[in-house]
């Protein structure tokens, strides 16, 4: 089969102006945004309380990542709702889910096991509310603005998250981690009536009842090619073990975490507005081996023990190889049909999230019994070995569509 060359000239209503002039994209972008708001302050929140009360590094790193465990559990049993046929209420109803578990750890003297327990819960139907909004950015944005909507969004989770971090460790400062809870679940709340107000029903999908055959049916299609494997693969293994590095800076340096993390958020934004808006679709393809291994390269630099003005600018550069997981997303989107567009793309953004807690379980049972800098280095070293072994894979993926199944 050519290549498609017709993702080369993107017409003018894909620039970010032009997608914000959609009511419905800009409503669930806005939602969006605040999720990953209310996520990031959660996150650190909760990351603060636990490293004080436990003074674990393995702790700590679950505490920031360990929701990303059950997304796979949502992968594996409902993902198919993301694809049901009524959407819009279904990423509303997820929604609800998340601002009651975020408001719940805002509880004052919560056991550390029950808050362990609704981070589960929260990954579960975070990883469900994942397929349902980028099935419905799917069906909202045009095929040839697609890849610059992802990247619009990718751009914004990196700059709420630096200002989430930032403003996180600003608030710390002044109220207990149980009221930077309450402030996430402002920010939750305000993001789902965003959604609820300002999309509308997409009732036009085909897909089979929701549930766990047609889920598993889906993803025995999904996962029965090389290819597909390839670049699910890379899109996870990577990506997660650099988030492990990341889940050991409060460890590493309990003073200046905010610094690092924000770092990496501000390296991440520069990736994703580069490659997203600056490259096009055959540029972005190429481009993106060297980005996995910019990714991983600069964390080596932690075996050095460098200072920790060096440690941040190495942190900044190698966020930026995120964006590598634009041109692997795109790839994906093409080969798979409309009607499971939203559990495809929810198992992928599941299985990186749960690589995440992977990657931050690794970090931090490594931490535990040697320095965080060792387990950080150790961890970047495994990402780079892992994408040079697997490139020959990633290359010779054919563009072969899932096909649609039936329960």
């Amino acid at each position: 089969m050519p290549p498609d060359t017709s993702a080369h000239i993107a017409p003018p209503t894909t620039g970010y102006r032009a997608l914000l002039q959609n009511r419905e994209f800009a409503g669930l972008y806005a939602g969006f945004t605040l999720t990953v708001a209310a996520s990031t302050l959660s996150g650190f929140a909760l990351g603060t309380l636990v490293d004080h009360q436990t003074k674990s590094p393995f702790l700590t790193a679950i505490s920031m990542y360990g929701a990303t465990f059950a997304t796979v559990l949502g992968a594996l049993t409902l993902m198919s709702a993301a694809d049901a046929s009524r959407p819009r209420r279904t990423l509303v109803a997820l929604q609800w889910v998340s601002l009651v578990g975020i408001a719940a750890q805002a509880t004052p003297g919560l056991p550390l096991s029950v808050r362990f327990g609704l981070l589960l819960v929260l990954g579960l139907f975070q990883s469900l509310a994942t397929g349902a909004r980028m099935g419905l950015l799917a069906e909202v944005v045009p095929v040839s603005a697609y890849v610059p909507a992802r990247s619009l969004m990718n751009v914004t989770s990196g700059g709420m998250s630096v200002l989430g971090y930032a403003i996180g460790a600003v608030l710390l400062r002044y109220l207990s981690p149980q009221g930077v809870f309450v402030v996430a679940a402002a920010l939750t709340g305000v993001g789902l009536v965003v959604v609820a107000t300002a999309t509308r029903e997409h009732s036009i999908r085909t897909t089979p009842r929701p549930g766990l055959r047609q889920t598993w049916t889906t993803n025995v299609a999904l996962f029965s090619h090389p290819g597909r494997r390839a670049l699910l693969l890379n899109l996870w293994v990577p990506n997660g073990l650099i988030v492990g590095c990341e889940a050991l800076f409060i460890s590493y340096a309990p003073d200046q975490a905010g610094a690092l993390l924000a770092a990496g958020s501000a390296g991440m934004l520069l990736g994703d507005l580069s490659v997203g808006r600056l490259l096009t679709a055959d540029q972005r393809r190429r481009c993106a081996f060297a980005l996995r291994l910019l990714l991983a390269a600069p964390y080596l630099l932690f075996t050095l023990h460098p200072p920790l003005l060096v440690v941040t600018a190495a942190v900044f550069i190698a966020s930026a190889g995120f964006a590598a997981t634009l041109p692997l997303q795109e790839r994906l989107l093409a080969l798979t049909p409309d009607a499971v567009r939203g559990q495809v793309q929810g198992v992928e953004s599941a299985g990186r999230m749960t690589w995440q807690g992977i990657g931050a379980a690794i970090a931090g049972g490594i931490a535990q019994h040697h320095s965080p800098a060792t387990a950080i280095a150790v961890l970047a070293a495994i990402s780079v070995a892992i994408t040079v072994f697997s490139r020959p894979f990633v290359v010779r993926a054919h563009v072969v569509r899932v096909e649609k199944v039936s329960a």
